[in-house]
């Protein structure tokens, strides 16, 4: 019904087009017609133009809706301090536009239309300068509540956490270090899902859940670190980890997590993402194929004759000939370092075993 009284408007406004454009070519060019010869005219004219509007609409209506949309996902990503200067921006270049105008749309015939232009290109021009300017502060910087100087930007160094990395828990700690900068936003839809979580019927969901809400209570009352709950709204039918890549993208920030998934996904779609996981991997002590070390076995590997040990931090030790010793601290020469996804394995033998090196 809309699309119809849409095209039925174009096609008004395409016969008031022809009718004005007939009046103007019989005005300029002093065309000499018989009164019912030039009616004939104005009527062939003005059916024309509406013919033509009303063909021309449905592909006008979609380059519209598909200009609406590529305005809308941009408007979505800027901040409100970055849309108040495109706004004043615009006004100021349609203020420049209409005075320029004044003196042109008085031109017959083309003077409306470049009056137009006019301000269509000032308009995109004083955006344009404008947001060129998003990055220049509007006061040199700005005390917050514990004294220290903070740049005065929408959205500076804030990041998303995830559910996953709120209940693995290791946040507080790097918290604690200090590395970690910006504030930290809890989702509305997180919260709601370590709710869910906390409240299951599986024991070992519940926990986890309940885990996940004292986390967040540390953070907020013993660290007293910078944590807001915000309700950030998307699309109902979302899974969680994509409502996070919308919010993110929303924000203009990144997000905290130890989901490998997620974590490839937001790299797919530039999505800052800050892998706890990869940071655990990263700072990890280095171990060299040659280096001694001292180990205690614990249990016995896959391959025949193997023991597995471990290191403080939790990387798993294959000791070749190690079955043997389960249960004992022996001395072992590290033969070679394996970097998987999941993690790091370090492969060793025995002190004064010869075996092979690579």
């Amino acid at each position: 019904m809309l699309n119809n009284v849409i095209k039925a408007s174009f096609s008004v406004i395409g016969a008031v087009t022809g009718f004005t454009l007939t009046r103007a070519l019989f005005s300029t060019q002093n065309i000499m017609l018989q009164y019912n010869l030039k009616i004939a005219v104005f009527i062939i004219l003005s059916i024309f133009m509406a013919f033509v509007f009303y063909a021309a609409a449905n592909r006008i209506i979609k380059s519209v809706l598909e200009l609406l949309d590529v305005m809308e996902s941009i408007i979505q990503k800027m901040t409100l301090y970055e849309l108040l200067l495109s706004a004043v921006g615009l006004i100021a270049g349609l203020i420049i536009a209409n005075l320029i105008a004044i003196p042109i749309s008085k031109v017959n015939i083309i003077g409306v239309p470049l009056a137009i232009m006019a301000n269509i290109l000032l308009g995109c021009l004083g955006i344009g300068i404008a947001a060129g300017k998003k990055n220049d502060d509007l006061f040199e910087a700005v005390k917050d509540k514990k004294g220290s100087l903070r740049n005065n930007k929408e959205g500076a160094g804030r990041k998303l956490l995830d559910t996953s990395v709120i209940i693995d828990g290791r946040i507080v700690d790097i918290c604690k270090t200090g590395f970690l900068e910006g504030d930290l936003i809890i989702p509305g839809f997180v919260l709601e899902e370590l709710r869910k979580i906390a409240d299951s019927s599986d024991t070992l969901k519940r926990n986890r859940g309940r885990r996940g809400l004292d986390i967040l209570n540390i953070l907020q009352k013993e660290l007293k670190y910078p944590v807001s709950i915000e309700n950030i709204q998307v699309s109902e039918g979302s899974e969680v980890d994509d409502k996070l890549l919308i919010a993110a993208k929303r924000l203009g920030c990144g997000i905290i997590t130890i989901d490998y998934n997620l974590n490839k996904v937001a790299s797919f779609q530039e999505v800052a993402v800050l892998n706890i996981n990869e940071l655990a991997n990263a700072v990890k002590p280095v171990v060299l194929p040659g280096e001694e070390m001292s180990v205690q076995v614990m249990k016995d590997g896959k391959e025949n004759g193997q023991g597995i040990g471990y290191m403080d931090d939790g990387t798993m030790i294959v000791v070749e000939g190690g079955r043997k010793h389960i249960g004992e601290n022996v001395g072992v020469i590290v033969t070679s370092v394996l970097q998987t996804a999941a993690g790091r394995m370090i492969f060793a033998r025995m002190k004064g075993q010869m075996g092979r090196t690579g």
